[in-house]
């Protein structure tokens, strides 16, 4: 009895080892790899902002160095970007867009996805479809017609024109991807406060926006992300120093020719992408 007992101790022991050993290798080793993979970028981003220039371009010979260490880590490219070049105002400037064009399009978005899938209008279907091919349109076919809006409404060159235009190509893609979280919601909550005698303002402001926080969170940093790196729009519609952003400034201001300056390049891009 008493081996029995043992032998059945040891292979529950075994099947646990096993289980777990099987658990790290299918499930946390990957895991693992691919955080490495992700946060890399970031990593090399942050080693060549503190690097000092010495190392940056090493003088001797280029194996003795270990490009992944920094020997003498500095703030320099730091204090460079920061008071030498307007990056204070590119940084300004990118968030006041971003935040101005998502707040616009989410609003916006979200009162085209209600009445799209729960007014349900003769043609909703076809009209929905219709927004999210207004999405499949590149932006480079339709800068130089908003060139010319732009210059006769007196925005060229101004931020509240990039304000304006950035949602002309998130709205489409935001409305689409509210469409299909607002028909996950049941039509019975909605049918129960008409019979209450809820308005439709009402319905949306207090049946349906609470239930639709998550789409609104995602279509928020969809928005937010892509319009705080967008390069196109703010290349050819800014042209003073003082209205670029930071990805028009940061190559602009500071690639000459084939010179880069690695240091404050990575510092800046660092510094950008950290509050997102």
């Amino acid at each position: 009895m008493t081996t029995s007992t043992a032998s059945t101790s040891t292979l529950k022991r075994h099947r646990r080892r096993n289980k777990t050993l099987r658990r790290i290798l299918t499930f946390y080793l990957p895991m693992a790899l691919f955080i490495v993979f992700l946060l890399f970028p970031f990593y090399w981003m942050l080693m060549t902002a503190i690097k000092p220039n010495a190392e940056l371009i090493p003088q001797g010979n280029f194996l003795e160095v270990n490009p992944f260490v920094v020997q003498r880590p500095t703030l320099e490219h730091f204090r460079f970007l920061l008071t030498e070049t307007r990056y204070p105002r590119w940084f300004a400037n990118t968030f006041t867009i971003a935040l101005s064009a998502t707040s616009i399009t989410v609003v916006i978005s979200f009162l085209a996805a209600f009445g799209i899938t729960r007014i349900r209008f003769p043609g909703a279907s076809g009209f929905g479809f219709a927004i999210y091919l207004a999405y499949l349109v590149p932006p480079a076919l339709l800068f130089i017609p908003l060139a010319n809006i732009l210059i006769r409404l007196r925005l060229f060159d101004n931020i509240l024109g990039l304000i304006l235009i950035y949602p002309t190509f998130l709205m489409p893609f935001c409305t689409w991807l509210l469409i299909g979280f607002l028909k996950t919601i049941p039509h019975e909550l909605e049918e129960a406060a008409r019979l209450d005698g809820a308005s439709w303002l009402q319905i949306m402001m207090q049946v349906i926006l609470p239930l639709s926080v998550p789409g609104l969170i995602s279509s928020t940093i969809f928005c937010f992300t892509l319009s705080g790196e967008e390069f196109l729009y703010a290349l050819v519609f800014m042209s003073s120093p003082n209205n670029k952003t930071i990805s028009v400034g940061l190559i602009t201001e500071l690639v000459r020719g084939d010179v880069f300056q690695w240091g404050p390049l990575m510092a800046g891009a660092l510094m950008a992408a950290v509050p997102v």
